[in-house]
C-alpha cells in the first residue's frame, strides 16, 4: 500500500453538498411543523444522502506503475475476454457494481494519460445486468500507461442513477487513486485491460475504490 495522497474532498463528497442541505432543511421543517414521529423518516432520508456522498480518503493499492486499482467501491460482477467498443480490440473486462450503500466516488485506476474521453446517451437498466454495458447512459476514459499500454475506464449509470459526473480532460495525467468522478446513485464501472493482464479479482469480491488491486498490467 502507497500512503493516502493530497485529498481535496474529506469525508463528504462536494457533489452531496446540496442535496444534504435540502434533506436537512426538509427533515428539520418537517419535525418542527409536525413533530417527531412524523419527522422520522425524512431523518432516516437524511442520514442515507449523508452516508451515500460519503467519500473518505483512501490508502493506494499496487506497488508499480502497471498496477491496476479498484475504479470504484462494489463487487465484481464480471472478468471475462470481449470486445471493448471504444477500441475496438480484444480485452479482458473487469466489472464493479456499486449498490446505493457503496461509496460513489470514482478513481482513476491506473497511472496513465488521458487520450480520448466518450460520452454516451441511453437508458438506465439495472446496473448489475451485463446488457447495462451496451444500453445504459456512459462516459468512457482511454488511458495510455506507460507510453504503451491502453486501458478504457468506464462510468455506467443504473436504474437509479441518472447521473455520471466526469471531470477528466483530454491530456490530464492521473496517478491511480486520485478522484476523477462521481455517480449519483447506484452503478457501476467497467474496465477493459489488455489480454495479458494479469487478473487479481474474482466474481463476487467485494472491493474498494484505489484500496484494491485489481490487476498487474503486462
Amino acid at each position: 500500500m502507497n500512503p493516502i495522497p493530497s485529498y481535496p474532498h474529506p469525508l463528504i463528497a462536494r457533489e452531496g453538498w446540496s442535496h444534504i442541505l435540502i434533506a436537512a432543511v426538509l427533515a428539520a421543517g418537517v419535525q418542527v411543523s409536525f413533530g417527531g414521529w412524523v419527522a422520522a423518516p425524512f431523518w432516516l432520508a437524511f442520514f442515507f444522502v449523508v452516508q451515500f456522498f460519503r467519500d473518505p480518503p483512501r490508502l493506494i493499492a499496487g506497488s508499480g506503475g502497471k498496477s491496476v486499482v479498484a475504479p470504484a467501491d462494489g463487487r465484481i460482477v464480471a472478468v471475462e475476454e470481449c470486445e471493448d467498443p471504444w477500441l475496438q480490440r480484444r480485452a479482458l473486462k473487469v466489472s464493479v457494481f456499486m449498490n446505493v450503500f457503496n461509496v460513489h466516488s470514482n478513481r482513476a485506476p491506473v497511472d496513465g494519460e488521458v487520450l480520448q474521453k466518450w460520452y454516451h446517451p441511453g437508458a438506465f437498466v439495472n446496473a448489475a445486468l451485463d446488457k447495462a454495458s451496451s444500453e445504459n447512459e456512459r462516459c468512457a476514459l482511454h488511458f495510455r500507461v506507460a507510453g504503451t499500454v491502453d486501458v478504457t475506464c468506464v462510468q455506467v449509470a443504473g436504474l437509479v442513477a441518472r447521473r455520471i459526473l466526469n471531470y477528466a480532460e483530454q491530456g490530464t495525467r492521473y496517478a491511480r487513486g486520485e478522484r476523477y468522478g462521481f455517480i449519483r446513485f447506484g452503478s457501476r464501472v467497467d474496465l477493459y485491460l489488455p489480454l495479458q493482464t494479469r487478473v487479481a479479482v474474482a466474481i463476487g469480491e467485494k472491493v474498494y475504490a484505489s484500496s484494491s488491486l485489481i490487476a498487474e498490467l503486462p
